[in-house]
């Protein structure tokens, strides 16, 4: 009877570290699916416009610095793999709509991040210039970080920054619906897959009992994906009207 017993624990046990595993791959590479529906929509329609680079740039720096933030306070290991796939998915995605942009672009007039113009940041024309800027940005956050590392508050703090960048991923994405009056080119199926996933990572960060600023990131994005769907429906209406 106790060896019963112990095969039953046994069996729950591998079920449980089998179903953590799963739960982890899904965490790091899930965050990356939704884009690629978007990714193919912009390959098959050769117009990027409907979709938001300023959403790769929310993300670009949410994961720079939850990177810097694991530094300081080192949470699991899931979420640091996690930012470095969703950084080479922003970067991938930043590279489609520049090879599109050029193909497109009427003028040949090409904005740099060297021209040091701020009403075209982030439209620049050259990939290398995203590269540039993210290289920039990593550089100051290391030397910040450095100086600081041992200050409970600012580590602290750099993780707030860091989920309340992700918070904000999907605002981007509203506004540009809003001021377009419209959802085409933004890809549904993206926006269904950003809702899945952050009512999965929001359970998943309750449940592993990560630090207070991943699930009230959850939460927040979880909100933003619902206004746009309400957008998809109501801009939708007004096409048929």
């Amino acid at each position: 009877m106790d060896a019963e017993v112990v095969l039953q624990d046994e069996d729950m046990e591998g079920s449980w570290t089998l179903l953590s595993w799963l739960a982890a791959f899904v965490m790091v590479f899930g965050g990356a699916l939704p884009y690629v529906p978007q990714y193919q929509e912009i390959q098959k329609s050769n117009n990027s416009e409907g979709f938001s680079t300023r959403v790769c740039l929310v993300l670009l720096i949410a994961n720079i610095l939850r990177i810097f933030f694991w530094i300081g306070k080192q949470f699991e290991l899931t979420l640091l793999l996690q930012s470095v796939v969703m950084i080479l998915t922003m970067f991938a995605m930043l590279h489609l709509c520049c090879t599109v942009q050029n193909t497109n672009r009427v003028s040949t007039k090409r904005h740099r991040l060297s021209d040091l113009d701020l009403n075209y940041f982030w439209k620049w024309s050259a990939f290398e210039d995203y590269l540039l800027f993210c290289f920039g940005f990593t550089v100051l956050c290391a030397v910040v970080t450095l100086l600081l590392l041992d200050s409970v508050v600012f580590v602290e703090m750099l993780g707030s920054l860091a989920v309340m960048f992700e918070a904000m991923l999907g605002l981007p994405q509203l506004l540009q619906n809003f001021h377009n009056r419209s959802t085409k080119g933004m890809s549904v199926k993206m926006v269904l897959l950003w809702t899945a996933g952050d009512v999965f990572k929001t359970t998943y960060f309750v449940m592993n009992e990560s630090p207070a600023q991943f699930w009230v990131c959850g939460s927040v994005q979880i909100l933003i994906d619902m206004a746009i769907l309400l957008q998809v429906l109501f801009y939708s209406q007004d096409a048929r009207v």
